[in-house]
């Protein structure tokens, strides 16, 4: 734990985050005596780049530290699951880290955590977690905005963060309140790009905030659909059988490709295998260039009984 010199402190994941970059996206806590989990800092890490790395790397993994480069932008490196260094070249833009800081360097948080990442959205359905799962593109958080539209309440967007209790049951702690969201998506919910920001760099997708729609609990996660775009004529569903669940969720492990490096294998290996026994999981899938997130709610609701 850390002691705070009076800065902004953030709530993220269900831990307490000071950071030098201010973090617009994520709740505050107005305690100022908070103890703080995760410290964000600026520092110099260019000779611990050149030690670590060479030419051929754009990362550097151990079983204590991640540390990539991101050219033009800074280099960045997760010790300990408690912190954050963050060494920006010569103009970087404040926004572009944030959304390193908020990606990536959170997933490597979590896992240094041993907490497990999803690549995906979450919402909340009669005080459970149903978490929608797939590959960039594929309907994540549309899915999970039009819940929102009916009423729902979001968990999170982008990064499922996943804890097991002492009877193997899995719960996901919120994140903070925003969406991603392609201007197809805007398009599909009559929602106008005009009041959101758009990502950097990514001039067709917006951040939403959606305070009024989000929940600040952990909950029990009751189930998992996956989305899967395909040559298919109409949207189908079918639950996912016990030998494909592993890989399922391995594919859709955010940031999986630290797992080896960081020594973290088994331990993927062994929580996946207790917590698939604990919940459901379907598969969606959907044509490719149609719009049917409304009928993708209305079997999600089917499935799950509502």
């Amino acid at each position: 734990m850390f002691q705070t010199l009076n800065k902004t402190i953030y709530k993220a994941f269900g831990h307490s985050i000071q950071s030098d970059i201010p973090l617009p996206e994520l709740q505050q806590i107005d305690d100022p005596n908070e103890s703080v989990d995760i410290v964000i800092r600026y520092a110099d890490l260019t000779a611990k780049w050149l030690e670590h790395s060479d030419s051929s790397r754009t990362s550097v993994c151990t079983e204590t530290m991640v540390m990539f480069r991101v050219p033009d932008l800074a280099i960045f490196a997760v010790e300990n699951g408690t912190i954050i260094y963050i060494s920006p070249e010569n103009g970087a833009d404040e926004d572009k880290m944030r959304l390193y800081i908020l990606g990536t360097c959170m997933g490597a948080i979590l896992l240094q955590r041993k907490i497990l990442p999803l690549h995906g959205s979450a919402v909340v359905i009669d005080h459970k977690a149903y978490a929608f799962v797939g590959h960039s593109g594929h309907g994540k958080s549309t899915l999970a905005s039009a819940f929102l539209q009916q009423g729902y309440q979001l968990v999170t967007d982008d990064v499922i963060a996943i804890t097991l209790d002492h009877r193997n049951i899995p719960y996901v702690t919120p994140a903070y309140p925003q969406q991603k969201l392609w201007q197809e998506s805007l398009d599909v919910f009559g929602m106008s790009s005009n009041q959101f920001r758009p990502l950097f760099e990514r001039e067709t997708k917006y951040a939403v905030p959606v305070e009024s729609y989000f929940s600040s609990d952990t909950l029990p996660l009751a189930g998992i659909f996956e989305l899967i775009k395909t040559d298919c004529n109409q949207v189908q569903i079918r639950a996912v059988d016990k030998l494909e669940r592993l890989p399922l969720l391995y594919r859709h492990t955010y940031r999986k490709s630290l797992l080896s490096d960081c020594g973290l294998t088994k331990w993927h290996f062994d929580m996946t295998a207790r917590m698939s026994g604990s919940i459901d999981i379907y598969q969606l899938q959907r044509p490719l260039n149609e719009p049917t997130v409304h009928q993708l709610t209305d079997m999600v609701l089917h499935a799950i009984g509502k």
